[in-house]
């Protein structure tokens, strides 16, 4: 990543996408912008930014469909929701489709940009309230046990998940397992994604419970 994270910004009205982009001024390079689904999806896999932020309801599918179809062809590009709306079942329904974050856009343009960049370093970011939703809504995925999920997971996504959990940074697992940062990255979401767990702390708590760190 760029010392300036590189964001695109997907909202279907021209003057919210003008005041998020007055609002993260040079912090962060804008590599393009999207009011609709279908562009949306081809621009942010032609330009790869490092951030999409992305508005949850748009005609034609809004936020999720969006990440649902870009992480099939790239899972290393990182999406956080913006939306005016703090419903659970739309905080819920955008995590699970892949996105790293979710802030109401009452967030004031600082925190916006911390928010960027911290996602776009592999935080997860939500506001404590939303933070809430996340949690309870995942809670089974971390309190049941259920030995089979591990069949899920590839030869490689075990060797990443272990070590993750053994708290390694993706630096650490690329040099350990000789492999790019990018790729540790793909197989970390890929293994998020499949275990329906919303960030690296819940894939650490799994994998203890489970006893998967020998």
């Amino acid at each position: 990543m760029s010392e300036r994270p590189r964001v695109f910004i997907v909202d279907d009205h021209e003057l919210i996408r003008s005041g998020i982009r007055a609002e993260l001024g040079d912090a962060v390079e804008i590599v393009g912008e999207a009011d609709e689904v279908d562009a949306a999806i081809a621009m942010i896999l032609e330009r790869a930014p490092d951030v999409v932020l992305l508005d949850v309801h748009m005609p034609l599918g809004g936020g999720q469909v969006v990440i649902e179809a870009v992480a099939k062809r790239d899972p290393t590009i990182r999406f956080l929701a913006l939306s005016v709306s703090d419903a659970a079942e739309d905080v819920i329904a955008i995590v699970r489709a892949g996105a790293r974050g979710y802030v109401t856009k009452t967030i004031s343009g600082a925190a916006l940009v911390d928010a960027v960049r911290r996602v776009a370093s592999g935080d997860a970011v939500f506001s404590p309230r939303l933070a809430g939703f996340v949690l309870d809504a995942f809670r089974p995925a971390l309190d049941v046990e259920a030995p089979d999920d591990v069949d899920q997971l590839s030869t490689r996504e075990l060797q990443v998940l272990r070590l993750i959990a053994r708290g390694f940074s993706y630096r650490e697992v690329a040099d350990e397992l000789g492999i790019a940062v990018k790729t540790v990255e793909s197989h970390v979401s890929a293994v998020l994604r499949k275990l329906q767990l919303a960030n690296r702390h819940q894939l650490s708590h799994w994998a203890h419970s489970r006893r998967l760190l020998g």
